[in-house]
């Protein structure tokens, strides 16, 4: 469909959305007004005019089209070929059907009947509701010439009025007037139809619709589908007429009408032609009369049309319901013989039909109205006379909403509460690869080196690794220095083994914050350009997006890689966090080496009233110490007393310990901050920088071709369907 179409569909849409609003509001006032009668029984004569304001209203919302949507009540006349449909419904409604081979039953005929004190008229519309391709279209009610009040004068009307539903584009004028038109139609069968409206003395309320026969091979699968669409619906009342003169088991209409009412409750079943019936069948056929066989709720009812030499003769209808109960005298008190009794029975079924319907019809426009106006908000703007204008301002918008998310929402499923996780995880990794040493020999390793307070439980579990392979290493690495001294590449070498495993944990965060904004790249690229256009302008807006968050992905990995870079190179100007985290270590590791119970006793003192197994109260004594080394000018804690152990041969690798460990402490601090902040400020802020300019040169908008490149990311789906 075209832009022009779409813009047609959508007002097409909204007119259809008044006139179902208009509709339940008549409903709502019919129902009130109803509900202020207290007379009952709609067959009670004095239930007429309600039974005519009920079948006009239906009538009237079946001209709206709304029927597509909403099931109405209806009656639909079925037969096979040749069962006497067409003489029924002439019979019904008082008129003569066309008899011609090029249009006889192509396309349905409606009848609305309506009694009236006025002189009788019948007035012929078109109605069209599908295209010469089938393909639904908005319903067009096209009155076909002025009234009629000579019954003469239907036939042909009639005859005009199918050729022009045969030919949808031609204008129906041109079978309106003028000579007698070629039966050469466009098609053979159509879904639109013919609509008669009947008024007169001798009508009963009723409307039905005759289904159209198959004009040729082709169109029997056709025909086929158009009943099944009417009788399938609860709300259809089935006609079936079924010719007595042909074996009742091979009327394909009565296996049809069993197939979806296979109880009978909505079918009215005819017997014709009664006066055909093969000497020796009429007890079987008597039993169907007698609803015996193939029982109806509704029962089967018989009647008798005039044969062809009479209408040929032109037999009036008055004369054809004489000769009718003329014929059927045989019980003039069954109710179930004669036209007349089916028809006033046809009117009170539809109309109790639609006074139980009406509440649920209501309902059901309300539904749709909410269907239509959900699918009028889906539909796409009308096109501007300035694309460029319109699609630089969806990039705007677009542009404006990333900026949003990545400066961070308050929602619990913002993009930054989605990193968080991730950055806490990598900050736990690298912290994990502290080196854990173990301040004694290999046969100490039943010890259970205890927490280091200070630390706050920051470290995680870690492999110990003893002093005698510290001391061992750092003896191995002396060159030229004196006794005592060792070289600096010995804690190098300790340091660059826990740098070395700081790569996978950083690209492992890179990693997931590249796929979380990818993910909310999509997410954003789909509410901001799903319903521009075709969706051309969508995977356009995609694919540049994605270049855009790849390029600051690549600066993002090199910029992780130059911190990896720099760590290996172990430096610090952090002089006071870095031999204040040596101090802590050396005394620990010293405290924890002490062969005595000092250290031990020293850790005891936590309260007054502390005691040893030999009751001597250690809290005075510690107290006396600390106090006399206060009175010499030494200001210390009862945690730095094991300094004053003797001296350790160990104490070269615990110096080494606490160098590696403190400057642990320094490095994995730096660094679990230098990464998130580098990845922020790359890939998560650094997405929105030059984003405008990628869009915009990605695009091609703001060149030679710009207003023709912004049409088209606008231009809208070739089929609009509401």
């Amino acid at each position: 469909m075209s832009i022009v179409a779409s813009r047609q569909s959508i007002q097409n849409a909204s007119t259809h959305w008044h006139t179902q609003q208009h509709w339940v509001d008549i409903l709502h006032a019919h129902m009130t007004a109803n509900n202020d009668d207290e007379r009952v029984g709609l067959s009670d004569p004095t239930k007429n005019h309600n039974r005519k304001e009920m079948l006009d209203l239906v009538n009237r919302l079946r001209n709206t089209g709304v029927q597509t949507d909403i099931d109405l009540p209806m009656i639909a006349v079925i037969g096979n070929q040749s069962a006497g449909k067409s003489s029924l419904i002439e019979s019904i409604s008082g008129i003569t059907l066309p008899r011609s081979s090029g249009t006889c039953t192509r396309c349905p005929t409606e009848c609305k009947l309506s009694h009236s004190d006025d002189p009788w008229r019948c007035t012929v519309k078109l109605h069209f509701s599908s295209d010469a391709n089938g393909v639904p279209i908005p319903v067009r009610l096209i009155p076909f010439g002025g009234p009629i009040t000579d019954k003469a004068l239907v036939e042909d009307r009639i005859r005009r009025a199918q050729l022009a539903i045969l030919n949808p584009s031609k204008d129906h004028t041109k079978y309106l007037h003028g000579a007698d038109p070629s039966d050469e139609n466009e098609a053979s069968f159509s879904r639109n139809y013919v609509s008669l409206e009947i008024s007169g003395s001798e009508l009963e309320d009723l409307s039905f619709v005759d289904l159209a026969r198959a004009g040729n091979e082709g169109d029997i699968d056709l025909v086929k589908s158009l009943v099944t669409s009417y009788i399938q619906k609860e709300s259809c009342v089935i006609l079936l007429t079924v010719a007595c003169e042909t074996d009742f088991e091979n009327q394909g209409a009565h296996h049809l009408a069993k197939m979806f009412d296979p109880e009978g409750k909505r079918t009215v079943g005819v017997l014709t032609k009664p006066d055909r019936i093969p000497i020796g069948d009429e007890p079987s056929w008597l039993k169907i009369i007698r609803n015996e066989t193939e029982p109806l709720v509704n029962n089967w009812y018989c009647v008798k049309q005039p044969s062809f030499q009479m209408l040929t003769k032109g037999i009036t209808w008055k004369e054809a319901r004489a000769h009718e109960n003329e014929f059927l005298h045989c019980d003039t008190t069954m109710n179930f013989l004669r036209t007349s009794n089916l028809t006033e029975r046809l009117s009170v079924i539809l109309s109790e039909l639609i006074a139980k319907r009406l509440p649920e019809i209501q309902e059901e426009l309300n539904n749709a109205l909410q269907d239509t106006e959900t699918k009028l908000r889906q539909l796409p703007k009308p096109p501007s006379s300035d694309p460029v204008g319109d699609v630089l301002h969806v990039l705007s918008n677009f542009t404006r909403d990333l900026s949003h998310h990545l400066e961070g929402t308050p929602d619990e499923h913002g993009l930054l509460q989605a990193i968080r996780p991730w950055q806490q995880a990598f900050k736990c990794a690298i912290r994990d690869t502290a080196p854990n040493f173990a301040p004694w020999e290999k046969t100490s390793a039943d010890r259970v080196l205890p927490n280091a307070d200070f630390l706050a439980n920051e470290e995680g579990d870690n492999k110990e690794e003893g002093s005698e392979p510290v001391l061992q290493r750092a003896q191995k690495a002396r060159t030229r220095e004196l006794p005592g001294n060792y070289p600096f590449v010995v804690q190098k070498a300790y340091i660059e083994q826990f740098t070395k495993r700081w790569k996978q944990p950083a690209m492992e965060l890179f990693d997931e914050v590249y796929t979380i904004l990818k993910a909310n790249l999509a997410k954003l690229v789909e509410e901001h350009f799903a319903h521009m256009g075709k969706g051309n302008a969508k995977q356009s807006v995609l694919m540049i997006v994605y270049d855009h968050l790849d390029e600051a992905a690549d600066r993002t990995k090199k910029k992780i890689e130059w911190l990896l870079d720099v760590e290996q190179t172990p430096t610090t100007l952090n002089t006071h966090y870095y031999s204040d985290y040596r101090d802590k270590f050396l005394a620990y590791y010293k405290g924890c080496r002490d062969n005595s119970d000092l250290a031990t006793k020293l850790k005891s003192y936590t309260a007054w009233g502390s005691k040893n197994s030999n009751g001597i109260d250690y809290q005075n004594s510690i107290s006396k110490v600390l106090a006399g080394l206060n009175e010499i000018g030494v200001s210390v804690k009862a945690a730095d007393l094991p300094k004053l152990l003797p001296s350790d041969p160990m104490e070269p690798a615990l110096n080494v310990m606490a160098d590696v460990r403190a400057y642990f402490q320094v490095a994995y601090k730096r660094f679990a901050d230098m990464v998130p902040m580098a990845i922020d400020y790359e890939i998560i802020r650094g997405l929105e920088r030059g984003m405008d300019r990628a869009l915009q040169e990605g695009l091609q908008i703001t060149g030679p071709e710009g207003y023709n490149r912004c049409s088209a990311m606008l231009q809208e789906l070739s089929k609009c369907r509401l």
